[in-house]
């Protein structure tokens, strides 16, 4: 993942100890007292590797609780984002006068079933699929690479973006890949914000086990 952002953005992969670490009170509040075991290892870690991404840039490791729609709170001088799978956790984050927003994610490498296809692809994103190489799945790669792009959009215009409200296209020989907001949901984020993203580009890796994908969406 450190590979997939630019040097202004600081990235921290959690480690065996991240994952049992220390919340501190705010985090633990927004956590509750009834959460089943592996949502408290993921959260904690992504709270202790949001810390460390933010001390990494010379601030203050302050807490990073969660907003009502259950997204990480960052501090206001910076855009940062985590994600977490089986197994794996990481957090990155910048500061906001040198970085607009920040997505990344990771997700299992494996085949997607069919409904879950059908609920994350559009047409051409299954016809693009079939004319990449194999030995990937390309599917599991594009819902990454979506709902990076949401981590992205979110903190900019505070809207939603469902899995078809953005395409995605794969460049597998740079390890690079674009995707394009439909222009009515961009048009719509004008009356919250003059500048909604219209293309958001990123990078990606896979190995046997997982898919990162990750973007930065800087100032104009």
């Amino acid at each position: 993942m450190r590979e997939l952002l630019p040097p202004p953005v600081a990235v921290v992969v959690a480690g065996p100890a991240d994952f049992t670490g220390e919340l501190l009170e705010a985090e633990r509040a927004c956590l509750g007292e009834r959460a089943v075991e592996s949502r408290r290892r993921d959260f904690t870690a992504g709270r202790v590797c949001a810390r460390r991404a933010i001390a990494a840039l010379g601030l203050d490791p302050v807490p990073v609780p969660s907003a009502p729609d259950r997204s990480p709170a960052w501090p206001v001088d910076v855009v940062g984002t985590i994600t977490h799978t089986k197994g794996y956790c990481a957090a990155a984050a910048a500061r906001a006068d040198e970085v607009r927003s920040v997505g990344m994610d990771a997700e299992q490498h494996k085949i997607l079933d069919a409904g879950v296809r059908r609920l994350i692809l559009r047409k051409e994103e299954v016809e693009h699929c079939g004319r990449l190489p194999t030995g990937v799945s390309w599917p599991a790669l594009i819902f990454s690479a979506k709902e990076t792009v949401y981590k992205v959009w979110h903190p900019v215009v505070g809207t939603w973006l469902d899995f078809q409200d953005a395409l995605v296209e794969i460049d597998p020989d740079t390890g690079s890949w674009v995707a394009r907001i439909s222009p009515a949901k961009v048009e719509a984020a004008r009356e919250k914000v003059t500048d909604p993203p219209s293309v958001i580009t990123g990078r990606f890796t896979v190995d046997a086990g997982l898919v990162r994908t990750a973007a930065v969406l800087p100032h104009r």
